[in-house]
């Protein structure tokens, strides 16, 4: 730290070099993220309650009783009347308080001690983490010839130790959608707490699926999902951190609480103490902004980039390792490695693209920044690489 305090001017011209060196959305390069630029309106509404904390709700009650509106609208937009939970930090902490709330339900009611959970092999690291703090012991799930979680791998997995079951509803890297109807059944079947990662297709899924497009149930329309993972600041257009856990039973949060003595509320069911409630606002507000019509036509305009890609790259040569169910397209160069693949894209025009493990591949992730220009200058220096 200075000694003397430095001109605001100065400080702001340091802070503009810095950001320079950071890659801008607009700019289209960005194709390998699930997250993209907030909307302006957003970053408005983000502002004006930039001060607010929902881990004192009691200070804060006009924001707090907009988170409880944000979840009902969510809930809803899943399927589920009365819905329970949280505006958190991200698909992490979603993941991580539904683990915990699957643990804790288990161990009360249950009286299970070595808790066991059942994920593909496909899952988001946040669940190794969950696994991790909570002394869980992971099962993985097989992968069928689709890349999705293999049904019969699951029931054969199951244990007395079993306290939950993932499924991924838009997989991370692939995008793809595990088969929940099937697996909802069997967790209701053997009274297993299922939970269901949407944290990438949980804001696209439902407003596809209103205007035509044909998915298959991920949400609590199917009796045995528990809780639900969906992050608006993804196609939500919300800013970062807004993620989003739904719980179908206020019980869930109830056996994760603890006492919060000296705060204007008895207990306390989340991660994070102090939270900010600006992103929930913010979501808020684009949720009405938007509404279903608004959110269903971005979606829409993603997938018709998504099956552009698809196609072009087809036209090209190059090989698409799976349909795309959702805005993400993993392809691979017929002789080059998608790593060497990579980073000739970096050099070429400066394309940041991710590279998936399972299988290996060029993975590309159509968001809101990534305009049909921006792909087909993509397209042209892919022509230029074949």
């Amino acid at each position: 730290m200075n000694d003397l305090p430095i001109d605001k001017e100065e400080i702001l011209h340091e802070l503009d070099l810095i950001q320079d060196e950071d890659l801008k959305y607009r700019d289209g390069r960005i194709l390998g993220s699930m997250c993209t630029e907030a909307h302006p309106f957003a970053k408005e509404v983000y502002v004006k309650f930039l001060d607010s904390n929902l881990g004192d709700p009691g200070l804060f009650r006009g924001t707090k009783s907009v988170e409880e509106k944000t979840i009902k609208i969510i809930g809803r937009l899943l399927n589920l009347d009365e819905a329970y939970g949280n505006i958190v930090t991200g698909g992490t902490e979603a993941n991580i308080m539904a683990v915990r709330a699957a643990r804790n339900h288990a161990r009360k009611y249950k009286g299970i001690k070595n808790g066991e959970i059942i994920l593909p092999k496909s899952a988001h690291f946040s669940f190794k983490k969950a696994a991790d703090m909570m002394n869980l012991k992971i099962i993985e799930a097989d992968l069928d010839e689709n890349y999705k979680i293999d049904v019969n791998s699951v029931k054969n997995k199951i244990t007395e130790n079993t306290i939950a079951i993932v499924a991924i509803a838009g997989t991370t890297e692939l995008g793809l959608i595990d088969p929940i109807e099937e697996l909802s059944q069997i967790a209701h079947e053997n009274n297993i707490y299922f939970h269901v990662d949407a944290a990438f297709g949980g804001f696209s899924i439902p407003f596809l699926k209103s205007i035509g497009y044909d998915f298959p149930e991920f949400d609590f329309k199917l009796e045995g999902v528990s809780s639900i993972t969906v992050d608006p600041h993804k196609m939500g257009l919300a800013p970062i951190p807004a993620g989003g856990i739904i719980f179908r039973k206020k019980e869930y949060l109830e056996v994760m609480a603890v006492d919060s003595p000296y705060l204007t509320v008895k207990t306390q069911s989340t991660i994070v103490g102090t939270r900010l409630g600006a992103s929930t606002v913010a979501t808020y507000a684009l949720l009405k902004y938007f509404g279903k019509s608004g959110y269903s036509k971005l979606a829409d305009n993603l997938m018709k980039n998504t099956q552009f890609l698809r196609q072009s790259l087809e036209e090209i040569g190059y090989d698409v390792i799976v349909e795309p169910e959702l805005n993400i397209v993993a392809f691979n160069h017929p002789e080059k490695s998608p790593d060497d693949l990579s980073e000739e894209l970096e050099k070429i025009n400066g394309w940041k693209v991710s590279v998936a493990n399972c299988p290996k591949a060029i993975r590309i992730v159509l968001m809101n920044h990534v305009t049909k220009t921006h792909l087909k200058e993509f397209i042209s220096d892919l022509k230029e690489l074949y």
